[in-house]
């Protein structure tokens, strides 16, 4: 048979005619030997091999897809429409059902599989046909009457078994291969399984008919669960959505304590919960906790009762790929009877045990492998899966590297070849050039304007550039411009059906992923470091907001919103720009685009460029000022960079240090993006792609307002104004670390800021609370951000006067737009998660490397910011770690301080109180740590085999730190910007009071609260940070 294929495909020749099937802009690809048509139950069972690229020509039949659909679920389904979507797949769906000729009617008595499986032939039978019988077809199927029936019935359509087909067209692909085999295995087990086991270990879910009655009438709650990372085996939440939240009277998160509760549900699930009796509630856990697996806690380390429930029932199984670690030889030993099937252990502690069939497990117990679960029956007390593939050795950076992309769902390809076709040319022997046709299309401001970039050192991908002069009237033009990435990824090509396809499969583009020694851009480096970064020296398109300012005032008097032609003066970095802010001059050597000039010329440009920083910072200055009025919020993240020698080893950990020059570039991008938002959503009510940030929730301030009352401070959180002035208020001038810590956990309190469609809320939604606008958007970083690029397209189509066709065709409906907010607001939390669990991963490696007992860089000062029953959390501000510090160790012994000398275990007792905790040894020695005390600790490293390794703390002497290293910069900074921006407040406070004065205007109490709450602000580190610990210097300077 397979000779006879053989022989077919030698029929066609260059000149032949070849069909080609066009879906959303593809089409097969015409240098197959043969295209391929997977039957129902293949597509069903083996669609992760199918989405393999090597597979091509593959024609999916619209009955396969609709049996995906309504046997498989949504998932599934949702799977299989974003393989046919994206652009490096060579696939199609051919809609035979609608076809007169391959359509068959089923038969009377005909089976639901016989009658898919005579359509699915009859229309490959066709479609050989319909191609002139010059394009051999071959149909797969697990159906061996199907092969015996229609094996031989039409010559050049050939009917193979899956396996088959691997083995005959694909014997060298051992990834495909190896995962059939495992497929079929974890089948076969849970086909014996269910045959075997007649007990229950979990109750059954309820019917899906009743899991939504009870959720309309508020019997069942709906949320999504989200596991303790910390105590994954007790404890889990459910914060509800929906119905649910509507008609209940609950404020809080529902607790599901230990797994029976919460029945076979796994962490992201959206399940549907029932409310336990009131005395059955219990609370959450107090105490510190190692991730171990105990499935009790003690009586004493729970808080309060709070609303408990039990999972009735999964409305959404948001599964993914996990990294797991198979057992050690000692633990295969112990796991039982059936050496094929092994539990293997999750990466991540919120994930329970998987159970895979495997005849590998010993080869691969040193290694990080990829896995799938397939099912969970209520009879099994473990979710059963299938091994997919190896990623590397434990320990081993870039296996560790390709663990954290796998658990954030990030897939680092390459970009396709048919993407990178659509890109502009530009080498050095050919460099890329404007066009004279289309700068006939934009405003010049080459020789007009002086503008500049101010960014990270090394930076690459510059999106933005500044410019501030003065106009022939005296006022002044402030302009941000923007790299115009919309001109090289225009709507709908295959670079943007891509990304667009990337994003939907929550797999790499929709944003640059930056980790701690590496980044994975969003766009090829032709346009990401080149042609869209706007470097100095060079032309390039640009989108440009320019506004006008009074001279005195600086209150805006017009905007406009251009595509523009620019070339960029200067290229400078932050510490530069800085230090040019405060006079020192000193630092023009480090200025590349002075160099070559002659003395007097040098004095002269760099004149100009001190005059516009200056002027661009009070206008910063100013306009900060008026949103502090308003109730800025400055809130405060741990920054810290990871600095790598020649050989990208770790050289050391960097505190980043604050500048009055971040906050100058970061509000002029606020304001770009402010004045932007207005300008999209007014012309596109229904459509336009906006950035909202709901309120906290009152009760997620509990801790920030204990922590402020151990120092004597009250903070009001019934605003944004209110909270800043308490924050602003809660400052101890002997320890500005206090200051931060709290608003750290002003910070962590904060709700996510969310990407959403303006049709699918109403306007009073719109506002964005950290930085009190009503309306705000993402329009300052196209290169990194899918979000700008689909901004940018609303700007243009909004502000291009009698445009029609192209651009305003191209604007995405309402629920469009609203399933792409949904997803990018996923890629943005995957890449928050995987920044930082990067970066936790070169802090241990940093630290592992050293002897905690000689070298002083392990010992550091510690500032205690949470009391716990069996410990305290502790805050490093050397090198930005929050960690656990123990107080009673596993043995029941608890720490013992002699004065500054250094700690000992002893026997002994804990008493907790609400901002202080005693130790207490049996011979009477007592040692009290009280919030915000300073400790020396000794930083650590955790190994484990199946996790990623963690720092842990010890204290060592319960008094402050001392070294030659002085913190003074690293915390009177803040002080320094605060007080600037203070000062420019309060003079702008008195002429506004001066002015209502004048005018006599009352305002009344609703305005007066109206005001509070919406008026503009600088929300700096917020956006994206609630579960951050450590943020990327090339990230967070813009909002």
């Amino acid at each position: 048979m397979f000779e006879n294929l053989a022989s077919a495909n030698q029929l066609l020749t260059d000149g032949a005619s070849i069909y080609w099937h066009k879906l959303d802009g593809k089409l097969l690809s015409d240098d197959v030997t043969h295209y391929v048509v997977p039957d129902c139950k293949v597509v069903q069972e083996y669609l992760e091999i199918l989405e393999f690229p090597e597979l091509k020509g593959i024609i999916f039949m619209h009955t396969a897809c609709q049996a995906v659909q309504h046997q498989k679920g949504r998932r599934q389904y949702n799977k299989l429409r974003n393989l046919l979507k994206d652009p490096r797949h060579d696939c199609v769906v051919f809609a035979n059902e609608f076809h007169q000729h391959c359509y068959l009617p089923r038969e009377k008595g005909e089976s639901m599989e016989k009658w898919q499986t005579r359509n699915i032939y009859n229309a490959a039978a066709w479609y050989h046909n319909h191609c002139l019988g010059q394009m051999p077809v071959v149909m797969v199927t697990e159906d061996e009457d199907a092969i015996r029936q229609y094996g031989n019935e039409t010559e050049g359509v050939f009917v193979i078994s899956f396996k088959n087909y691997l083995d005959n067209f694909w014997p060298d692909l051992k990834a495909a291969h190896e995962l059939f085999d495992s497929i079929v295995q974890a089948r076969r087990e849970r086909e014996s399984e269910s045959q075997e086991n007649h007990g229950k270990e979990y109750p059954e879910h309820l019917p899906v008919e009743i899991l939504e009655a009870g959720i309309k009438s508020g019997r069942y709650l709906q949320g999504t669960l989200n596991v303790n990372k910390h105590r994954a085996q007790l404890e889990a939440f459910v914060r509800l959505q929906g119905f649910g939240s509507k008609n209940t009277e609950l404020e809080s998160d529902i607790l599901i304590y230990g797994t029976k509760a919460r029945n076979r549900a796994i962490h992201g699930d959206v399940v549907v919960v029932e409310l336990l009796p009131v005395h059955e509630w219990k609370g959450r856990t107090v105490a510190l906790c190692e991730n171990e697996t105990e499935d009790k806690a003690p009586a004493d380390t729970t808080g309060d009762p709070m609303p408990t429930g039990k999972v009735v029932g999964i409305t959404q199984k948001n599964w993914r790929d996990y990294v797991v670690t198979f057992p050690s030889k000692e633990e295969s030993q112990s796991q039982g009877r059936n050496a094929q099937k092994v539990l293997v252990t999750p990466w991540d502690y919120r994930i329970p045990k998987i159970r895979i069939s495997t005849q590998q497990a010993e080869a691969l117990q040193e290694y990080r492998v990829v896995v799938r679960i397939d099912s969970w029956e209520s009879a099994s007390l473990y979710p059963n899966g299938h091994f997919v593939r190896v990623l590397g050795r434990i320990g081993d950076l870039e296996g560790e590297i390709a663990a954290i992309l796998v658990e954030n769902s990030i897939c680092a390809a390459p970009f396709s070849e048919i993407q990178m076709s659509e890109m502009p040319v530009s080498s050095p022997k050919n460099p890329w050039k404007v066009s004279p046709e289309e700068a006939k299309k934009r405003l010049d401001l080459r020789d007009t304007h002086l503008i500049f970039s101010i960014d990270p050192k090394g930076c690459e991908d510059v999106d933005d550039a500044l410019s501030v002069r003065t106009l022939p009237n005296g006022n002044l033009e402030l302009g941000v411009h923007i790299a115009d990435v919309t001109h090289f990824v225009a709507a709908n090509s295959y670079t943007d059906v891509e990304a667009r396809a990337r994003q939907i499969q929550r797999s790499i583009r929709a944003t640059t992923y930056y980790l701690a020694d590496r980044r994975y851009d969003m766009l090829p480096a032709v346009l990401s470091a080149d042609l869209c970064s706007l470097l100095s020296g060079v032309d390039r398109y640009a989108v440009s907001v320019l506004w006008e300012l009074e001279k005195e005032s600086l209150e805006t008097l017009k905007v406009q919103y251009r595509r523009t032609l620019i070339r960029s003066a200067y290229k400078l970095e932050y510490e530069t720009a800085q230090a040019l802010l405060d006079g020192d001059t000193s630092v023009v050597g480090d200025i590349v685009e002075l160099q070559s000039l002659d003395e007097g010329t040098r004095q002269k440009k760099l004149a100009e460029l001190v005059w516009a920083i200056s002027k661009l910072t009070d206008i910063a200055r100013h306009v900060r000022a008026k949103r502090d009025r308003c109730g800025a919020l400055e809130l405060e993240g741990i920054e810290i960079r990871v600095q790598l020698d020649d050989k990208r080893n770790i050289h050391d950990l960097i505190p980043k240090q604050p500048l009055e020059v971040h906050e100058t570039v970061a509000e002029c991008m606020i304001l770009a993006n402010h004045w932007v938002a207005k300008r999209i959503s007014e012309h596109f009510p229904h459509q336009a792609l906006l950035r909202q940030h709901p309120p906290p929730r009152q009760e997620f301030f509990t801790e920030l307002r204990e922590c402020a009352s151990a120092k004597g401070f009250s903070i009001d959180t019934r605003s944004n104004k209110a909270l800043a002035e308490s924050l602003d208020r809660a400052n101890d001038p002997l320890d500005p670390i206090v200051n931060k810590l709290l608003r750290s956990m002003a910070t962590h309190a904060m709700s996510n800021a969310l990407y959403f469609s303006t049709g699918s809320c109403p306007e009073e939604q719109f506002h964005h609370y950290g930085l009190a606008l009503e309306k705000y958007t993402h329009f300052t970083s196209p290169i990194r951000r899918y979000a700008d690029i689909v901004v940018h397209r609303l700007l243009m189509a909004a502000t291009l006067r009698g445009t029609t066709g192209d651009v305003k065709d191209n604007i995405t409906s309402n629920k469009d737009l609203e399933e792409l907010c949904r997803h990018i607001n996923n890629r943005n939390r995957a890449a928050q998660r995987a920044q930082k669990q990067s970066t936790e991963l070169f802090q241990c490696m940093y630290f592992r490397d050293r002897s905690a007992e000689s070298d002083e860089r392990c010992v550091a000062d510690g500032v205690i910011y949470s009391i716990r029953t069996n410990g305290v959390l502790v805050f490093v501000p050397r090198y930005g770690i929050k960690g656990a510090a123990y107080m009673k160790n596993k043995e029941g012994l608890v720490i013992s301080c002699q004065g500054a000398g250094s700690c000992q275990w002893k026997p002994g007792s804990l008493h907790r109180s609400q901002h202080k905790i005693t130790s207490t040894t049996a011979t009477g020695d007592s040692v009290t740590l009280s919030l915000f005390d300073h400790i020396t600790v000794k930083i650590l490293v955790q190994s484990s085999r199946c996790h990623a390794e963690r720092i842990k703390l010890e204290i060592i002497r319960n008094a402050p730190h001392h070294t030659a290293d002085t913190e003074a910069a690293h915390s009177s900074s803040h002080g320094v910007k605060s007080d600037l921006v203070r000062e420019v407040s309060q003079s702008a406070e008195e002429a506004q009071r001066a002015q209502e004065r004048a005018r006599v205007e009352v305002m009344d109490e609703e305005s007066r609260e109206f005001c509070q709450t919406k008026g503009p602000s600088l929300y700096q580190l917020l956006e994206e940070i609630r579960e951050l610990a450590l943020l990327d210097v090339t990230q967070d300077i813009r909002t």
